[in-house]
């Protein structure tokens, strides 16, 4: 003898079943330790992306003001040539500065790589 699978009583009055109403009616029957549980820390988890994202975001942001001033420079350079030129000297005048003015010993001035060697002396400022 063949078992017996009960029907679904539908009355003539009731509409067809939804995909829905058939959709919840799989889910109440299916074995519920086959779906997966959620982890308990999801908090840690969700705050550990939250940190992540932020750093990211940070990142880019970093990323895109370097972009800026990138395009900003290389309009610069282009509608004034004799900038780049002028920005060279400033690069090496810097470390002969920064020395005088910090006292650093190990590295000199080079006085005799200024234009008026005469007005930059210490006894004459």
């Amino acid at each position: 003898m063949s078992p017996v699978i009960p029907a679904l009583s539908v009355s003539q009055e009731t509409p067809p079943a939804s995909f829905d109403w058939l959709f919840s009616q799989l889910f109440i029957m299916a074995d519920l330790s086959l779906l997966p549980e959620l982890p308990l820390n999801i908090n840690d988890d969700v705050l550990e992306l939250n940190k992540d994202l932020e750093r990211i975001i940070e990142d880019v942001e970093n990323i895109s003001v370097q972009l800026t001033w990138m395009a900003y420079d290389l309009v610069a350079l282009r509608t004034s040539p004799e900038l780049g030129a002028a920005m060279e000297k400033l690069e090496e005048a810097y470390p002969r500065c920064f020395a005088v003015v910090c006292g650093d010993q190990k590295q000199e001035p080079e006085m005799d790589m200024c234009p008026d060697s005469t007005a930059t002396t210490p006894t004459q400022m």
